[in-house]
């Protein structure tokens, strides 16, 4: 653990890489030499960076010049270099030499090695600290616009083995997948919940939508394979998957997004059919809340029950509890003691944003999350999307003022814009709309594709280049409450009632 030797200060920066083994290597490095992870996705701008980087008040970057995929160089160190970093260590892509220039300052991944040199020798053990210490930042959307900054403790990794052995029968010897990364929970979650469970990890570097990744599930006999709806819709449509043998799964795992059942049964296809285990969760939890069992039935698109030690709420319009066996919908609701859930944030108040107006079951006040669901007469929960401002993207939660914040600032002739996600008609992932509110009124069709299409553009500079605006839909005026706040809920409710066309 010879970071210890090299940084004095509390907090690392790890600007996700892709998921690889020096990615994994440093990540376990710093927890254990006693530090934090400050986690952030390689997708983000270099705004978006720049305030993550505020927040944690990380000291150090570790990063890497490019991402390589297939004849596309994607920049990373530049991106570093624009949100104004601390210090970065910098792994080159071409294994030893870079194609760019480093900064006055920063050092090569080569160079960082070669300055503990002489401690290769030295027996290191990890550093004792109490339960409560923070192991790893990671952000999650609000409905304020600013991320919040969720502080990981060492119970967390528990959580996530825990939730990998009861529910996905994660054990000795198995080989589980997961496309992710570090700077999302799921990208810790399967270091945890693989390596605790003594099952080890197979790691692909390359995009995950292709015949190669398929080939990678083959070759490395992959018992568990992670996936999200979209990547399932992207192998269904191309059929990429068709020649290889998958047949060492034994489950599937789910999470990020609303699936659908066609495309789902589908995927149980292409193993012989084994089941599928649907995983709801948060970053605040460090794992799921709500997902399926091996020694349960499983409902295609549904979970089957509470994430073990966790228990479920529905809060009707009325904001009355329905007890958690009574059928019902509304806002899901959880049981206030659930291990290894959060107790801080590090730029928000905890109560106020878990606690605070939820209703009381026997004697304690239940912890928002903010999702609407149901619990239907067979006994199986159905996600159907957020009951807050806040809206599922290709797995990624963000809040809708986020996205209007672009959008508000792309042409002169908007006055305001309300950005909702909106599933499908036959379920799945979410797709973002932009209703907008007009000057002038006078917009033509043509009008509207080019705005999408700077909407786009602006939303993948500045925010995350996975955004993507389905569609665009003028209104004369946006609907508000009393007080004057937005009613997205409703725009929501209106938009999934008619047949769209979305353009993707």
């Amino acid at each position: 653990m010879h970071l210890k030797h090299w940084v004095w200060t509390k907090d690392l920066q790890l600007r996700d890489m892709p998921m690889d083994v020096n990615s994994v290597v440093i990540y376990l490095a710093i927890v254990l030499a006693g530090y934090a992870v400050v986690s952030i996705a390689n997708s983000f701008a270099p705004t978006e960076i720049a305030t993550r980087l505020k927040i944690s008040k990380a000291k150090a970057i570790f990063t890497q010049d490019v991402i390589i995929r297939g004849d596309k160089r994607l920049p990373l160190y530049s991106r570093v270099i624009d949100a104004q970093s601390p210090i970065a260590i910098v792994i080159p892509s071409g294994g030893s030499s870079f194609g760019i220039k480093l900064h006055d300052g920063d050092i090569s991944w080569h160079e960082f090695l070669a300055t503990v040199e002489h401690f290769r020798e030295v027996e290191f053990v990890a550093v004792e600290q109490p339960v409560e210490a923070f192991t790893n930042i990671l952000f999650s959307s609000g409905t304020t616009g600013e991320p919040k900054a969720i502080p990981w403790t060492l119970a967390t990794p528990f959580k996530a083995a825990a939730d990998g052995w009861c529910h996905m029968d994660i054990r000795k010897g198995d080989i589980v997948a997961w496309p992710t990364n570090l700077g999302w929970m799921m990208g810790p979650w399967l270091v945890y919940a693989s390596l605790l469970n003594r099952a080890s990890m197979a790691l692909y570097n390359g995009s995950p939508l292709g015949s190669g990744f398929a080939k990678f599930v083959q070759d490395a006999k992959v018992t568990m394979l992670g996936v999200i709806p979209s990547i399932v819709r992207a192998w269904k449509t191309t059929n990429c998957t068709a020649s290889y043998d998958w047949s060492a799964i034994r489950c599937f795992g789910s999470a990020g997004e609303a699936s659908n059942v066609d495309e789902y049964l589908w995927l149980m296809g292409r193993a012989g059919y084994k089941p599928i285990i649907e995983y709801c969760g948060g970053t605040e939890i460090g794992g799921g809340f709500v997902t399926g069992s091996l020694l349960q039935p499983q409902s295609l698109a549904a979970f089957s029950t509470p994430a073990m030690g966790c228990s479920l709420f529905i809060i009707g319009s009325d904001r009355i509890i329905n007890p958690p066996i009574v059928p019902g919908i509304g806002e899901l609701a959880l049981g206030p003691l659930m291990f290894g859930d959060s107790n801080t944030l590090l730029n928000a108040d905890h109560y106020n944003v878990y606690f605070k107006g939820m209703p009381v079951w026997n004697g304690k006040v239940v912890r928002r999350h903010g999702d609407v669901s149901d619990l239907t007469s067979r006994g199986y929960y159905h996600a159907h999307g957020r009951a807050d401002d806040t809206m599922n993207l290709g797995g990624i939660k963000v809040s809708s003022v986020e996205i209007e914040r672009i959008c508000n600032a792309v042409d002169n002739n908007i006055l305001e814009t309300a950005a909702v996600g909106v599933p499908p008609q036959g379920g799945g992932p979410e797709r973002l709309v932009i209703a907008v509110v007009f000057k002038d009124s006078s917009e033509s069709a043509t009008d509207l594709n080019k705005l999408r299409m700077a909407f786009n553009s602006a939303l993948q500079n500045k925010r995350n280049p996975l955004f993507m605006v389905s569609q665009i839909v003028p209104i004369p005026a946006l609907p508000r409450t009393a007080t004057n706040k937005v009613m997205r809920k409703v725009l929501r409710q209106q938009f999934a009632q008619i047949d769209q066309n979305f353009k993707i």
